[in-house]
């Protein structure tokens, strides 16, 4: 794509359904009731993938809603992240789930290391540093 996504862009679905892809590749356009019932669209074809989410931080930033851009920046790293990892750091995220910052800085670095989600563990060891800083630790909420 060599120009830059805006909110005259929004709904990216009906504005340009042609950047819009599934998992397994397949376009927007080729998804239907009719396709479903023959079988050539399946669940895979409706997941949300990493591309349509960085098309919507795009969108976001025009909009001049950087926070919104960031998270959706964040939320394509996690797409391919299983659910229950995802569980498992929301939890510790969660004030005096964690006894102290060791578990957060671990899931930033399973989150980096083993899924490639640099904002994301980026993310987690900010809250680490916040939640020390803040005695949210020995607080549960």
């Amino acid at each position: 794509m060599s120009r830059k996504l805006t909110t005259a862009d929004y709904p990216l679905a009906e504005q340009r359904p042609e950047l819009i892809r599934g998992p397994r590749g397949k376009p927007l356009d080729d998804v239907s009731l009719e396709a479903v019932l023959a079988g050539d669209v399946t669940l895979e074809d409706l997941r949300i993938t990493p591309d349509a989410l960085r098309l919507q931080a795009e969108v976001a930033r025009d909009a001049n809603r950087a926070t919104l851009g960031a998270n959706f920046e964040r939320a394509s790293e996690l797409v391919d992240v299983p659910q229950d990892f995802i569980m498992k750091v929301y939890e510790l995220l969660r004030p005096g789930r964690a006894k102290d910052k060791q578990p957060l800085l671990e899931a930033a670095r399973t989150l980096r290391g083993t899924y490639g989600a640099e904002r994301m563990a980026a993310f987690v060891e900010e809250a680490a540093d916040v939640y020390e800083r803040r005695g949210l630790f020995t607080h549960r909420f």
